[in-house]
């Protein structure tokens, strides 16, 4: 039998090879089982409610079928949606309709080839290491039982519909639909489709959605919104047409952007712009959390307004652990996952761009504007992603060499401080740094760097990725 792992956020792998509707009975099966002893430890008379969801990758709704099926035949209620939707929508209808759990099928940002079995919990978030830790334990123990749909099991609803309606609330949508601006809107080919668009219909903002539509190839990229996935949009953004272009990948859970010229803008950024805009615009407070491969920008912006600030390993359930126990302003990852006060214990990509929207509607003033604001404020950094292809037997060797890497000099600067919570991270004595991280779900070395210049910034990428190579 495969070997089954749930990793930073859920079990992902390729449909091919491991995700197979078998494989995904046995994780259907051991979910079923875990959540119905947890039930009987905690003495509860009653049936567990899941949510389920999926998105528009290749046989998506397939496995969500299936994973019903499983559900239902181990006496648990369960609420499907009978069409894609966002990751968020599943955590949204969980809090919503005070459910115990949800699945989505997504792979998210991955290749078209993957597919994945996310799991969220009763309050919405992510599901933590002793739930998936307690899965794994039951897989394969128990056969898998199966029972069709009947009229009262499932309830099949389109959770996205009230999802949009919570969305409209939490943004001051007149203010937005009533700017005068142009917006592109890329989608790319994910869920996130043309929900931005019909949000905003009616006003004086005008959205324009590129790659809306069902491809379950993505058009041949990653539904990811780094600049390698986005030729066609930056492309668009140096005619300078819009006054912004936001990206959303494939469960719509995460935010890119572009500003005109064909810049794209790092998510780091983006969590930035919003933070200045929470504490300015609308008077907001708390803290700050942000990942180990994240901006320097945003303890920048902290700073200034007194901001405490929490730096966690990659991965959204880190972040979320920390929003669930204080009073967190935002919090996010460098790959464009971000989450806020008063809203779920979960990243929303179009939440993300709404808000960006929201920022220039309150300000009168377009993104590039607000942009060389904060750059001639705080600096502009460069900051640079580079994800490998690297052997997965390469792996262990090149950070078992980089577990004693311990450099006193790189690019002429001294080496400050070495940080290994998640990855290799070199600080020099500028505050630019070089860091090393595995991909969890793909044979990828990432190599990211920041520096106050662009040439710095490629030449720690460049130095990282021959120390790599030379390790092969």
């Amino acid at each position: 039998m495969t070997t089954i792992k749930f990793g930073t956020d859920g079990w992902r792998a390729l449909m091919d090879k491991e995700f197979t509707f078998e494989n995904v009975s046995l994780v259907a099966q051991a979910f079923s089982d875990y959540i119905k002893n947890e039930f009987l430890k905690e003495g509860l008379q009653r049936f567990p409610k899941v949510v389920i969801g999926f998105d528009y990758r290749k046989d998506s709704e397939n496995f969500a079928r299936t994973i019903a099926e499983i559900l239902i035949a181990n006496d648990i209620k369960v609420h499907l949606s009978n069409t894609a939707c966002p990751t968020q929508a599943v955590s949204f209808t969980i809090v919503d309709e005070k459910q115990d759990a949800g699945i989505a099928v997504t792979a998210s940002h991955n290749p078209a080839g993957y597919n994945g079995f996310k799991i969220k919990m009763g309050f919405g978030g992510s599901a933590d290491k002793v739930f998936t830790n307690g899965v794994e334990s039951y897989i394969g123990r128990h056969s898998v039982l199966k029972k069709a749909f009947s009229p009262k099991n499932p309830r099949i609803t389109d959770l996205t519909e009230n999802y949009l309606k919570f969305l409209k609330k939490y943004v001051n949508l007149n203010a937005i639909r009533k700017a005068p601006y142009r917006v592109l809107v890329d989608s790319m080919h994910g869920v996130g489709a043309r929900n931005i668009e019909t949000i905003l219909a009616g006003g004086k903002i005008k959205i324009t959605t590129i790659r809306s539509e069902r491809d379950v190839t993505f058009g041949g990229v990653s539904p990811e919104p780094i600049p390698h996935n986005l030729g066609v949009t930056i492309e668009r953004m140096k005619k300078n047409d819009f006054d912004l272009a936001v990206v959303t990948d494939g469960d719509a859970d995460r935010v890119g952007a572009v500003r005109p010229g064909g810049e794209f803008i790092s998510p780091g950024i983006l969590l930035s712009l919003i933070l200045i805009h929470f504490v300015e615009d609308l008077k907001k407070t708390g803290s700050v959390v942000t990942t180990v491969s994240n901006t320097a920008l945003i303890y920048k912006v902290a700073r200034k307004y007194g901001l405490k600030v929490h730096e966690t390993p990659v991965g959204f359930k880190y972040i979320c652990e920390i929003m669930r126990r204080e009073n967190v302003l935002i919090g996010g990852e460098e790959s464009g996952g971000i989450g806020f006060q008063n809203y779920l214990y979960e990243r929303d990509g179009m939440l993300s761009g709404l808000l960006l929207m929201e920022m220039m509607a309150m300000r009168k003033k377009s993104f590039d504007e607000i942009l060389k604001e904060v750059e001639n404020e705080f600096g502009k950094l460069s900051y640079i992603r580079d994800d490998l292809t690297y052997p997965n037997e390469s792996k262990v060797k090149f950070f078992e060499f980089l577990s004693s890497y311990t450099p006193k000099e790189l690019m002429g600067q001294k080496v400050k401080e070495v940080k290994k919570a998640d990855g290799v991270k070199l600080i020099l004595e500028d505050d630019s740094w070089l860091l090393f991280r595995l991909s969890g779900t793909e044979p990828i070395l990432r190599v990211y760097s920041e520096a106050a210049s662009k040439r710095l910034a490629e030449d720690l990428v460049k130095h990282g990725k021959d120390l790599a190579f030379q390790r092969v």
